[in-house]
């Protein structure tokens, strides 16, 4: 018998599905699961847990048949198949247990290790960890092999992305069948090993982390740092979205890869986000977090001010070549110069770099022309409506101006920050990108899990293998490099595979 076939029937459409926790995730997977076919026992110790998410389940589906999403006959077969257990050993004939309780190592161990004593040979236990070694988690177990992390993402119904974690004593038969399984209940399952943070939680930490720095410098405020990211093309800004997650739960994950790291500096925590949970802004669930109630709507750009000043786009690249697409949507004329050692836009006689982890002050004083700016990346070409800004100390009140201008002719709001390094959207995506070729070169997943999960799991417009042939290698090393330089943190290492795509792209000395 193949080691497949010997897990396999815990994919059968029949085949019992035990679920234990009944908190929101729990209810969720226990719904998937029923809507694809299967029996679902739901366990919660708590008294009258597993009831309530029942009914919340049934609530929930009824607003999908008033909407017309779901018919009144399927409605009532999915909730029969999902019923309330009393004890752990009601689930003795499950072909698959899920364990979707506190996120602590040793209650969970007690548990599986309790659930390995029950279930027959050939029955599966799956952990729904975020963040928990499975290999740690099959400590203890006497089928270590038949555990594997099953990590849905919130709200289960509608989150895609599935990753399929394997410890290292995880049998690749049991991994193959939850792959088999996922995909039957409609989702896309990625597979990982059991690191910290696997792929989604580790890749997506920069997304927060280099936000909660920015505050940290009062380089720009919580609305402008949102802004200049949903600009990029992400659904939510880093700080709206933190105000959702709980800065708690955020903060707790934070600290959890970061200490599962033996403290690398990449994950490391934030003081913005530690003040924030120790005066209890802790987010929507509490009224208030960075925003208090919900972030303000954007407003509209305003229109130029006075004619335009003649623009030049210099250099060459991937991010050159996204500068010249966004004039030219807009039909704006402009000269094109790639003969130059810098990139960017020329405004009348103002330089404006396309950032590169270097300030404008730096820059201004390198190139002995005070007239300069640095621009943040516009990675969406006819999406862009705002994009940060940062200028040397000597440009003037009509340079600045100028800048501005060109912005509004783009449709783009001017986000002045502080001269800062990286601005927001570059050194943020360049950190991205960096975790996930560090992620790959490390085997925790390949490229293509990486991409998914940043997509599928966090609602990112690419992932980090989409995004490299977009801007480039060599910008994001020298990005990265700049960043370095600025504060001589670790935090700002460059992946070896980074560096190694760096060295095979064409014309690779020109950032």
């Amino acid at each position: 018998m193949s080691e497949t076939k010997q897990w396999a029937v815990a994919a059968e459409r029949p085949a019992l599905i035990g679920v234990v926790g009944a908190g929101v995730m729990g209810a969720g997977i226990a719904q998937v699961a029923a809507q694809a076919g299967h029996a679902v026992l739901l366990l919660d110790l708590r008294e009258g847990a597993a009831a309530s998410a029942i009914a919340q389940t049934a609530r929930a589906l009824d607003a999908l048949v008033a909407k017309g999403r779901m018919e009144a006959v399927e409605c009532a077969a999915v909730l029969a198949r999902i019923q309330p257990a009393q004890s752990l050993a009601e689930l003795k004939d499950a072909a698959l247990v899920i364990e979707v309780i506190v996120e602590k190592l040793e209650p969970k161990q007690t548990l599986l290790r309790e659930l390995d004593a029950l279930l027959g040979e050939g029955a599966i236990i799956a952990s729904n960890t975020s963040s928990i070694s499975v290999t740690a988690l099959a400590n203890g177990m006497q089928n270590p092999g038949r555990l594997v992390g099953m990590h849905f993402f919130n709200p289960v119904p509608l989150m895609k992305l599935v990753e399929v974690v394997w410890g290292a004593e995880t049998e690749a038969g049991v991994a193959e069948v939850i792959e088999v399984l996922a995909r039957r209940w409609g989702k896309t399952p990625v597979h990982a090993k059991s690191t910290p943070g696997f792929i989604v939680n580790r890749i997506a930490r920069p997304f927060y982390a280099e936000a909660l720095a920015l505050l940290q410098e009062q380089a720009a405020t919580p609305a402008q740092i949102d802004r200049a990211l949903r600009a990029a093309g992400f659904r939510m800004g880093p700080c709206e979205l933190m105000d959702l997650i709980g800065h708690d739960t955020n903060f707790l994950v934070t600290q959890s890869v970061f200490e599962a790291n033996f403290g690398d500096k990449r994950y490391m925590p934030s003081l913005v986000q530690k003040a924030l949970v120790d005066g209890g802004r802790l987010g929507r669930k509490v009224g208030k977090g960075f925003f208090v109630g919900l972030p303000e709507a954007a407003g509209p750009v305003e229109a130029p001010q006075q004619a335009l000043a003649a623009i030049g786009v210099v250099g060459r690249g991937p991010l050159v070549d996204t500068l010249a697409a966004c004039l030219d949507l807009k039909g704006l004329t402009y000269t094109r110069g790639e003969s130059a050692d810098w990139n960017g836009l020329s405004v009348g006689d103002v330089h404006v770099h396309l950032s590169s982890g270097v300030t404008a002050a730096q820059l201004a004083a390198e190139w002995r022309h005070p007239q300069l700016a640095v621009m943040d990346w516009p990675l969406a070409p006819g999406r862009v409506d705002a994009l940060a800004l940062s200028v040397a100390p000597q440009l003037d009140a009509a340079g600045l101006a100028a800048i501005e201008d060109v912005w509004r002719a783009l449709g783009w709001q001017p986000l002045r920050m502080r001269d800062v390094p990286g601005l927001a959207v570059a050194r943020t995506v360049a950190m991205l990108v960096n975790e996930g070729c560090d992620a790959v070169w490390q085997g925790v997943c390949d490229e293509r899990a990486a991409d998914l999960a940043c997509k599928l799991g966090v609602n990112y417009p690419a992932g980090p293998f989409e995004w490299l042939p977009l801007i480039g290698a060599p910008a994001l090393v020298a990005t990265l490099d700049g960043l370095f330089a600025a504060y001589r943190s670790e935090r700002y290492r460059v992946s070896p595979l980074l560096q190694q795509r760096r060295w095979s792209e064409p014309g690779h000395k020109q950032a």
